[in-house]
């Protein structure tokens, strides 16, 4: 009877022992393991072209192809897209649904407050587009009692509304649409109302590409640099740090110059000062 609990007892300990070993062994990562990356969802509207838009189902353009360029072959990140309305851009960065967006995204005071900026990667000014039969409106002076098309929460809109707060006695009358960018351009050439502010590159795109010739384009005065951004969550600095370094890589190498010429025609880039 001895002999069995003395059998017993060192069978027990070599249990232990062997469970030790098997703990502390399966703990370690072996030589050439892969280590899992952090997932970082990029929200987007798909819209406008050519920044963002689906072509065959897949999601390409400008911004795409840089934050494509800017996780590739990263060993701590994977980047995956994630299709959303406007409105859901925001909410889902304010929701950390989103690390980071991209959206032809300007920089405004009101947002640099909410979430953190990325180094720019285009530079594309606003423009005021008229029909070209339409002598009454030569400049943001004109605008007063005339009407447009807006998309709430976008610049423009935050532009035209600061206006009318300005121009009580005579405002410039706001149409809040959904619509996307590509659909108020023909409406605005069907003469269905006056202008549209919108940024120089998406307008020249749309007017070529769906045949507007009836549409001119005015150049307008900006009092700051008309950058378009990457936009991350709020608490992402180290993704920013990340991003940001990536994006002067880029720009060092040729390729944000390469990507503007493949998607807008011409070299469409910041001043290599503003992205450091």
């Amino acid at each position: 009877m001895k002999k069995i609990v003395k059998y017993s007892s060192l069978a027990a300990l070599g249990l232990v022992a062997a469970g030790v070993l098997a703990a502390c062994s399966g703990g370690a990562k072996k030589e050439g393991e892969a280590v899992s990356k952090k997932e970082i969802i990029v929200a987007t509207n798909a819209s406008p072209k050519p920044f963002n838009y689906e072509e065959n189902g897949e999601l390409t353009g400008y911004e795409i192809e840089v934050v494509r360029a800017i996780f590739k072959d990263s060993d701590k990140y994977d980047v995956k897209f994630e299709k959303t309305e406007w409105s859901g851009v925001f909410a889902g960065l304010d929701a950390d649904r989103y690390q980071m967006a991209v959206n032809n995204i300007s920089y405004t005071k009101e947002r640099a407050e909410k979430y953190l900026y990325a180094a720019p990667t285009a530079k594309n000014p606003n423009v005021l587009v008229v029909k070209k039969d339409d002598s009454s409106i030569k400049s943001l002076d004109d605008i007063g009692g005339k009407s447009t098309e807006v998309v709430q929460g976008t610049t423009s809109a935050k532009q035209l509304e600061d206006y009318n707060k300005q121009h009580s006695d005579n405002p410039t009358v706001l149409n809040y649409t959904r619509a996307d960018f590509q659909q108020i351009m023909g409406r605005l050439s069907d003469g269905q109302f006056d202008y549209k502010i919108f940024d120089k590159i998406g307008v020249e795109t749309v007017i070529k590409n769906q045949g507007l010739d009836n549409l001119k384009v005015i150049e307008l005065p900006s009092d700051q640099q008309p950058y378009v951004y990457p936009l991350l969550a709020k608490g992402q600095d180290e993704l920013k740090t990340f991003v940001d370094k990536r994006i002067q890589e880029l720009y060092k190498d040729g390729t944000l110059e390469k990507l503007s010429k493949q998607f807008f025609g011409d070299t469409y880039l910041p001043a290599e000062a503003d992205i450091k």
